[in-house]
């Protein structure tokens, strides 16, 4: 995929329908930044995004991801199964993000009865070792949240699936 080419498409689609980036941004329900780096080739939209936008200009899903007119049209098969991929790609996100959710409000915890243990100075060998794992385990969790929040969040669950492949 040419994204430079696909980013003209679209910027030239919203001038032929008379929107601006704001006017489309609003319609998408993302920020007119974003429209403007679809337009500039440097970001791509979601699958489920790129079918409302051939919706929304009445083309096909194909022109728009090959970034040209077309004079046949989509068939209705295609266009389901790439609905059911959109689908199928934000459950996966969304039970990421639930995982995720869950493992941040356990590291919140032991953070802070790693604290508490901190500051009333309860001694011994236990205590110390709640302390360092409540400790570890927050550390921990804020480098997943880095690593998952990067810009190389792709690239190390690539790595990962090669990994364990």
């Amino acid at each position: 995929m040419d994204q430079q080419k696909i980013g003209n498409f679209m910027k030239t689609l919203r001038k032929e329908h008379n929107l601006t980036q704001e006017e489309l941004a609003d319609k998408m329900l993302v920020s007119r930044r974003t429209v403007s780096r679809w337009e500039t080739g440097n970001n791509m939209p979601d699958i489920e995004v790129l079918i409302e936008i051939a919706d929304l200009y009445d083309i096909d899903l194909r022109e728009l991801l090959n970034g040209e007119r077309k004079q046949d049209t989509m068939k209705p098969e295609i266009k389901e199964t790439a609905i059911m991929a959109a689908d199928y790609t934000n459950e996966n996100h969304e039970t990421i993000r639930k995982t995720y959710h869950v493992m941040f409000i356990i590291a919140a915890i032991t953070g802070l009865i790693s604290l508490v243990l901190e500051f009333i100075e309860l001694n011994g060998p236990i205590f110390d070792f709640l302390r360092g794992l409540g400790a570890g385990i927050t550390f921990g969790m804020v480098l997943v949240g880095a690593f998952y929040t990067s810009k190389n969040s792709p690239k190390i669950s690539k790595w990962k699936r090669n990994l364990f492949a």
